[in-house]
């Protein structure tokens, strides 16, 4: 399941706004991420050729199963990594930033091992 970065957070965005706005349209994507809404569209495009989104006629967009499990997946490595990093001590902001960044490239087997580790 290859998938980029950036398809990553585009899943992850489209998962946390799902949770707070009744729908998810690009518009929606592109303010929150900061982009440009003919970036947002591209991308939308490719993840909806590679079916881990639907867009509806309206322009609603919904995550698909396999779309659902990579944003999961993401936003559970970004909120367990960002706790255990402002445990640490590192400052919430540094913590995050680090955390979206150490997401998108910890393989799973070193994820799974670290928090292992930690919940002993």
């Amino acid at each position: 399941m290859a998938i980029n970065e950036s398809a990553e957070n585009y899943l992850e965005t489209i998962l946390m706004l799902s949770k707070k706005l009744p729908v998810v349209r690009s518009v929606d994507i592109a303010n929150e991420l900061g982009f440009k809404k003919s970036s947002v569209s591209i991308a939308m495009k490719n993840l909806r050729e590679k079916n881990h989104i639907t867009v509806t006629d309206s322009g609603f967009i919904y995550l698909t199963d396999s779309g659902r499990e990579i944003a999961e997946m993401i936003y559970e490595r970004h909120e367990f990594l960002s706790t255990w990093l402002e445990s640490l001590g590192v400052p919430k902001e540094i913590a995050t930033e680090d955390a979206c960044k150490m997401e998108h490239v910890i393989s799973k087997e070193s994820f799974t091992a670290i928090k292992k580790a930690l919940k002993q």
